[in-house]
């Protein structure tokens, strides 16, 4: 079984077991949470499509741990006036496993 999910803001395609890196949640790890704002849900024989979301199934997930994504160079030039800015930044996320689909 599959759902596709809305997490701070951005669509995940998620299964059972499945583990995602998702925007920094506020939760401690090894935490439980619940996602109610499911968009799709499915499996082989049947897919149901929400407007916008699904009321009967929920998404459960254990927080893992927070990590920090790889850093990201951001270099910026205006050309014949010595103009140079370099900066760098990492993106903090949190990765989780889903434990349950339903």
């Amino acid at each position: 079984m599959y759902a596709v999910v809305e997490i701070a803001g951005q669509q995940f395609k998620v299964s059972e077991k499945n583990k995602v890196y998702v925007p920094l949640l506020a939760q401690e790890p090894n935490s439980e949470l619940t996602f109610d704002s499911v968009l799709m849900a499915g499996d082989e024989n049947e897919t149901k499509i929400g407007t916008p979301f699904l009321d009967s199934p929920k998404v459960y997930a254990k927080v893992l741990e927070h990590v920090q994504d790889e850093k990201v160079f951001v270099f910026k030039k205006k050309r014949r006036t010595g103009h140079e800015k370099f900066n760098g930044h990492r993106q903090q996320l949190t990765r989780i496993e889903i434990t349950k689909i339903g």
